[in-house]
């Protein structure tokens, strides 16, 4: 079972990957390109948030 930071590490390489690779394919002037990959990434972001939120709350709670 992959851990928080290793799913963390995948995805954002995933989306860092399709950047690139739509970029150089000269597709990432659409629209629904644009859609996806910026969606993704604010879903990551918000997985990451979520990750930081969580481990704030642990620490608190065990002091």
């Amino acid at each position: 079972m992959p851990t928080r930071n290793t799913l963390t590490l995948i995805f954002s390489g995933l989306i860092f990957a399709s950047f690139f690779v739509f970029g150089l394919l000269d597709i990432l002037d659409y629209l629904i390109v644009k859609a996806i990959l910026f969606s993704s990434f604010t879903l990551l972001a918000i997985y990451i948030a979520i990750i930081l939120l969580k481990d704030s709350e642990n620490k608190n709670h065990l002091k």
